[in-house]
């Protein structure tokens, strides 16, 4: 009798293998919750028009379906993890906390939420809690000391509409996963929520590998972003060293895959300081084998360092002396790259790299997802050979990230 290999649920180990199992997050309460007023605090350029946002967002997900791949859903796996014994109990403890919501209202709050089921309450811990939204039987005596007027926005729960970009906050590198401390404080609750679906959902407790990171920890000026990680190859990955991964984050990353025997090589990619450019994948990445998208006004002058396994537990760190693109060729095993650029002149690649153009998700080798208004990458992707599925993006990218930004591989191929 034929035994049955064994299918694995996690591991990703390329940037371009066959995409199997995707996690996304589509838009909800949290992007309702975005207002003229407080959009710069929640990090996003403009205030996003959000039933058309879900319709795109819904297109995006039909067509990863469409090519066998599973696609998990944020809220979904939130109220489903809710549901383990003692998961509903041990998020709220870490949610709602007196210092943020108030003493007084801790009470109120903490009432009504234990009084809804599982999807409403997910609803709230990722789309925000108003004051308008505490129903008037769980009202107390220190509603007087709340804001109550249109426009004042205070929240009881902070709304989470950056959650949309999943790649950020939780990212797979080979057989296990990094719960990363992000950079900006509108963001950190999102990662507290990841580290509820790792431990009771039953999907992921007690199974999913965890090489480093802890929301409940204070980890200084120790940040990584997910938009900064991609998978090189199998044991090699490439870090942007950017606005929101600091340097001090990278070195705890590369030590626990190094202690954990987990990875060979750890290439860090150092990238401007700004907005534009908030993460690597903003820059740049993979189409194809031999095929990246990269914005050169920048990727032309990265520096490049690689980081090893040292003796007695060190980490021995060499600067590149080749241009970034060369030290990316001959990591993954080949003489050069098709690199796709941006624009027939800097004002038509400045423009797309601002609407990410270069943040393209292969589905497969030479299969990707792109914005579509990005006309110029995309024909040229597809000259090269690439298949390109057009994402609609005037609501999406409002927040500046694309199809690389919205999706964090669970399951992944190797090349």
């Amino acid at each position: 009798m034929t035994e049955t290999a064994t299918v694995p649920k996690f591991g990703v180990h390329s940037e371009i293998g066959k995409l199997r199992r995707v996690l996304v997050c589509k838009p909800g309460l949290a992007m309702d919750r975005l207002t003229p007023t407080n959009r710069n605090a929640l990090l996003f350029d403009e205030v996003p028009w959000t039933a058309q946002a879900k319709r795109d967002h819904a297109a995006f997900v039909a067509d990863m379906v469409a090519r066998d791949i599973e696609v998990l859903e944020f809220h979904d796996l939130l109220a489903e993890a809710l549901a383990a014994k003692g998961a509903r109990e041990w998020t709220l403890e870490r949610a709602i906390k007196p210092k943020e919501t108030g003493l007084g209202v801790l009470d109120c709050v903490r009432s009504y939420l234990d009084s809804i089921d599982d999807a409403a309450l997910a609803r709230y811990l990722l789309g925000g809690m108003s004051v308008f939204d505490l129903p008037d039987e769980y009202r107390c005596i220190a509603e007087k000391l709340i804001r109550r007027n249109p426009g004042d926005n205070e929240y009881l729960i902070d709304p989470l509409p950056n959650a949309l970009y999943t790649r950020d906050t939780t990212c797979w590198i080979f057989d296990g996963v990094t719960m990363n401390p992000l950079y900006w404080d509108a963001r950190k609750g999102e990662t507290l929520l990841m580290k509820t679906i790792y431990d009771f959902h039953p999907d992921f407790a007690g199974q999913a590998t965890v090489w480093w990171g802890d929301p409940e920890k204070d980890w200084g000026k120790a940040t990584v972003e997910g938009g900064d990680v991609l998978i090189i190859k199998d044991r090699t990955a490439l870090v942007g060293l950017s606005e929101r991964t600091s340097r001090q984050g990278i070195m705890l990353v590369a030590e626990a895959l190094f202690e954990q025997n987990a990875a060979d090589r750890i290439i860090v990619a150092m990238i401007p300081k700004m907005r534009a450019a908030m993460h690597l994948d903003t820059v740049f990445t993979f189409a194809d084998h031999d095929v990246v998208t990269a914005y050169r006004p920048i990727v032309d002058y990265i520096k490049t360092f690689s980081m090893y396994p040292g003796d007695n537990g060190k980490i021995d760190v060499t600067e590149e002396k080749d241009a970034f693109l060369d030290v990316i060729a001959s990591a993954i095993g080949i003489k050069d790259l098709k690199v796709i650029g941006n624009g027939p002149n800097e004002y038509a690649g400045e423009r797309q790299q601002w609407d990410s153009g270069n943040n393209v998700i292969a589905l497969e080798p030479g299969v990707v997802m792109a914005y579509e208004r990005n006309t110029y990458i995309n024909s040229e992707l597809v000259k090269a050979g690439v298949e390109v599925i057009p994402i609609t993006s005037a609501e999406l990218g409002r927040g500046r990230g694309g199809g690389h930004c919205m999706t964090c591989p669970i399951l992944r191929d190797k090349v």
